[in-house]
């Protein structure tokens, strides 16, 4: 009887203190600020902004173009201060070329030229991040020469290489097949890539 009465007692206890909060925080939600007609619709061209993904294929591409001589320069004044002189990295950026061969072993290099299956990723990543600050501050062709220099340094294209629209996506990378499904409209098909109790590969 006596452990009914303070179990009693004690549930008792913890329904008043829930009450007693809730009065104590109601001036608080009564004052809470109503968010009515807040925003509004992006308009089109807003969309277009912000809309700079590139897929796998390439099919987003911009006009331009560029190849690994104009590339070299630009690397060197915005790029090589993070990423160094010659790609191989630094504290401030991850190297950038190497690692043939190493993706199989305990100690991988992931790098463009040894880990990364498709060139259009390439000019997608320096597109909507790079340099570093200052993204979104390259054009198309600077996007295009800098993509064609760190494929060249990768030994994936030659040097005089014009990259574009149309020849960027015929690139094969080194480690296209390396992870995912030969034909790009595989990828989104879980089944065919062969996942299993919620890992892709």
């Amino acid at each position: 009887m006596g452990a009914y009465r303070m179990r009693f007692s004690r549930n008792r206890l913890v329904s008043l203190m829930a009450l007693l909060l809730s009065f104590a925080c109601a001036p608080a939600w009564a004052q809470a600020p109503q968010y009515g007609n807040v925003g509004r619709a992006p308009t089109e061209q807003e969309i277009r902004a912000w809309d700079i993904a590139i897929s796998l294929d390439g099919k987003e591409l911009p006009p331009g173009s560029g190849n690994a001589q104009q590339g070299a320069p630009l690397f060197a004044s915005k790029c090589a201060g993070c990423h160094g002189p010659n790609l191989e990295g630094s504290r401030l950026g991850p190297r950038l070329m190497g690692g043939k061969g190493t993706i199989n072993t305990t100690h991988p290099e992931k790098t463009i030229g040894s880990y990364w299956p498709f060139a259009t990723s390439v000019w997608d990543y320096i597109n909507r991040a790079m340099p570093r600050f200052q993204e979104g501050s390259l054009t198309a062709d600077q996007v295009y020469a800098l993509t064609a220099f760190l494929l060249f340094r990768n030994e994936v294209i030659g040097e005089a290489e014009v990259m574009n629209a149309q020849s960027l996506p015929k690139v094969q990378m080194p480690n296209r097949n390396g992870f995912l499904p030969p034909r790009v409209e595989d990828i989104p098909d879980t089944n065919k890539r062969g996942c299993r109790f919620g890992t892709c590969p």
